[in-house]
């Protein structure tokens, strides 16, 4: 069930993505998109019944770690390409007046 509210959310960033004509709610989609994967991996990573890696003597089934270390990583470098994108986004609204790609496309065509 989780990972079918997971699937949902990746498609609805899917959808921003690729049906929106605003850039900021593209960038978004983008977030959302990642999010979902991130959480996805998390999930799946985690087996029923494991532990966390926490060195001690009565523990023997323990979760893998470099999967979430992985998706630590996924998270940082999102966060960075979302600033990235905001401020490309930014500097275009500064110069055409709009987030819409219709009119930026035709703005810069003229």
């Amino acid at each position: 069930m989780n990972e079918m509210l997971l699937y949902i959310l990746f498609i609805t960033g899917l959808f921003a993505v690729v049906f929106l004509k605003n850039i900021i709610k593209k960038i978004f989609g983008l977030g959302i998109m990642n999010s979902a994967v991130v959480l996805i991996f998390i999930i799946r990573g985690a087996e029923i019944g494991s532990n966390a890696p926490i060195l001690e003597g009565t523990v023997h089934n323990v979760v893998d770690p470099v999967p979430q270390a992985l998706m630590l990583t996924a998270i940082v470098i999102n966060v960075c390409i979302t600033a990235l994108a905001l401020g490309l986004a930014y500097n275009l609204y500064s110069k055409y007046r709009t987030f819409d790609i219709d009119k930026l496309r035709d703005s810069i065509e003229h």
